[in-house]
């Protein structure tokens, strides 16, 4: 079987000792690849727990309290995009970056649509993987403890945030429980409503970063919510061709 070549390693070794050790969970079932990898991320500080198959990985994912995960698509059996699935039945939070040799677009917009937070194609630079981690540990524990309102209302729809609900006034029969991403999408707008937000703004603040890629996967939120929110005619989700977008209320 075809192996994409090992990461690029450059690594700085002073800094590996200043990380407090985040509990990594990565799934490569290319075995000189996963050894390289996870030696260099440990070698950075971090906690990492190593699946080779899909399966085991899992239950293991299951069973383990992980701040990121970190999936290698084309796996023996069970996939990538099915392990993030699964993790995401249970853990709508953790952060999920992608590692694969395919660079299709269709497959890195499926990868989004089910809540991976980014896609790293093969060959990769352990320094942009490692780039990537930081980012993304660093957005969930300012999600995790910053103050904000849980709940918001808007228009005739009660939103709790918190409990990834958004329901019509009084009427729990049509209560929707939204993924992670939509409710942060929503609630993005909510605390912008009725201002033009710039596509780069909303980018950055949800998906950390401003390409094509995450453009693409911002349009299908944008429709969905659109969907959700069509029982109240006086909520609108306006596009502001060139710039962004506006939630009119």
């Amino acid at each position: 079987m075809h192996r994409v070549q090992t990461p690029i390693l450059t690594i700085d070794n002073s800094r590996k000792m200043d990380k407090k050790k985040a509990h990594l969970f990565y799934v490569e079932d290319d075995e000189s690849l996963g050894f390289v990898t996870k030696d260099n991320l440990e070698l950075q500080g971090y906690q990492v727990t190593h699946c080779m198959d899909g399966k085991d990985a899992i239950d293991t994912s299951k069973n383990g309290n992980f701040d990121l995960c970190i999936l290698d698509v084309m796996l023996p059996e069970v996939d990538g995009f099915t392990i993030a699935e699964e993790i995401r039945k249970y853990d709508k939070d953790v952060p999920i970056i992608f590692l694969t040799a395919k660079s299709l677009k269709e497959d890195k917009i499926h990868g989004l649509k089910i809540g991976a937070d980014d896609y790293i194609t093969k060959p990769f630079s352990i320094e942009e993987l490692i780039l990537k981690i930081e980012i993304f540990l660093k957005r969930s524990k300012v999600s995790n403890y910053k103050e904000e309102p849980s709940n918001y209302r808007l228009g005739k729809f009660e939103f709790d945030y918190s409990n990834l609900k958004l329901s019509l006034e009084n009427e729990d029969v049509d209560s929707r429980t939204l993924t992670q991403r939509e409710a942060d999408l929503l609630r993005l707008f909510v605390q912008n409503k009725n201002e033009v937000m710039k596509r780069s703004f909303i980018l950055e603040s949800i998906w950390g970063e401003d390409d094509y890629f995450m453009g693409r996967s911002l349009d299908v939120f944008i429709s969905r919510l659109r969907k959700y929110l069509k029982s109240d005619g006086s909520l609108k989700i306006e596009n502001i061709h060139g710039v962004g977008f506006k939630l009119k209320t």
